[in-house]
């Protein structure tokens, strides 16, 4: 998150840098990344570790350092980007997972950004619904889930049970 709620993406560029960053560092032989939406002042990003090692210090650390680097050079600004340190939380269990994506891709929604999560180009929710091709979300182990892409976009759109799904999410969850 943005220090003091600020924003993290100045420009259009940014948001296609951090994406990029998000290639060069989060390797497929050591993660992947399940799903991510980056807001204008804050991102999520959900991924499996596949080698038990220090994610955080190894990857998660340097990726943020160098996103705040080339935003205080393109900014002409000094100091901190972010509010503190990445926060991580282990979720060991799987049928949270798909309601995990769907908070993330509804994000932008939530905040009244789009009516549709489909109109949001910073997310991998374009990847899921068969959208968009890309190369960093690795969508099937939630896709495997649901019969069709279709079906996984029908329970991301479909709000009935939505304030009970975020409740039992909410321990997973950073304020």
């Amino acid at each position: 998150r943005g220090v003091d709620r600020q924003p993290i993406f100045f420009a259009r560029e940014n948001w296609g840098f951090f994406i990029q960053r998000m290639h060069q560092y989060f390797q497929p032989q050591y993660v992947d990344v399940i799903a991510y939406c980056l807001m204008p002042n804050h991102y999520h990003i959900l991924v499996y570790i596949k080698v038990d090692d220090e994610f955080g210090t190894r990857v998660m650390q340097p990726f943020g350092t160098s996103y705040v680097k080339a935003v205080n050079r393109y900014k002409k600004r000094i100091g901190p980007l972010f509010q503190g340190r990445y926060k991580a939380k282990l979720v060991d269990s799987g049928q949270y997972l798909h309601t995990l994506t769907r908070y993330i891709h509804l994000n932008p929604v939530c905040a009244r950004l789009v009516d549709d999560p489909a109109d949001w180009p910073y997310s991998s929710y374009l990847d899921y619904v068969g959208l968009r091709n890309g190369q960093l979300p690795k969508p099937d182990i939630i896709l495997e889930q649901f019969e069709t892409r279709d079906s996984y976009r029908k329970f991301v759109l479909d709000q009935q049970d939505e304030i009970q799904s975020l409740k039992n999410i909410r321990p997973f969850l950073f304020d």
